[in-house]
């Protein structure tokens, strides 16, 4: 009797080739490095205070006319004892501080609130907008100027340049122009000194840097509060 031979399955090989899904993932890597915009990093710059004497000397040449002080004091939570960032006061003194008025009770400073009662906008705007209202007028006309598109019909050359002559304008020695020096007491946030930088670009202010706050400061700030108070 014959043995009849048993079927044998054949195995197949279930391996996948993907080179070409390298090729693939390439391709893609490279149309979208080509279409897709690069952002570049924005910094903000500050001017720090130094202890270099030519800078003092160059401070010192101010005319005490463009100069404004601005000192940030922020209000701390009672329950954390954090500063707010929507709440507190601002301190501003044109000039130099007047230190022969202080022992008669007054001083040159002036207390404004850090926003007004909508909470819109800082307070202090307006006063930063009067000391630089040549430089913002001419911005203003020049912002015309680019919205109908007259310096460019290519966007892209409109807006370069528009910013070329805004910076001409705001670095004009000849047009008057405030130095605006900001200080900040411990319990301001960082938030304070962030929304009084943003000021100083919208009111176009080129000239401006951060100090440490002394004695005479925190002095005036004292007599002011408790004059404030008093009323």
């Amino acid at each position: 009797m014959a043995i009849k031979s048993k079927s044998r399955q054949k195995k197949f090989d279930t391996r996948i080739d993907f080179t070409p899904m390298v090729d693939m993932n390439m391709l893609l890597i490279t149309f979208f490095m080509l279409c897709t915009t690069m952002i570049k990093s924005q910094t903000l710059q500050i001017a720090l205070p130094t202890n270099e004497k030519v800078e003092k000397e160059q401070q010192n040449k101010v005319k005490q006319s463009e100069a404004v002080t601005i000192i940030i004091d922020g209000k701390l939570d009672e329950k954390t004892g954090l500063s707010k960032p929507d709440e507190g006061m601002l301190y501003y003194y044109e000039g130099m501080p007047e230190t022969d008025r202080l022992a008669q009770g007054e001083s040159n400073m002036e207390q404004v609130e850090f926003g007004n009662k909508e909470g819109a906008y800082p307070a202090i705007r307006g006063i930063l907008m009067k000391k630089n209202e040549e430089v913002v007028k001419k911005i203003a006309d020049l912002k015309k100027d680019w919205k109908d598109m007259k310096f460019s019909k290519n966007e892209e050359i409109n807006d370069s340049i528009y910013q070329a002559k805004a910076k001409e304008i705001r670095n004009d020695s000849t047009l008057k122009r405030p130095v605006v020096i900001i200080k900040a007491t411990p319990n301001a946030s960082y938030a304070h000194v962030v929304s009084v930088l943003d000021e100083m670009q919208i009111n176009n202010i080129s000239r401006y840097q951060i100090d440490r706050i002394n004695e005479v400061d925190s002095a005036m700030m004292i007599m002011v509060k408790a004059k404030n108070e008093k009323k």
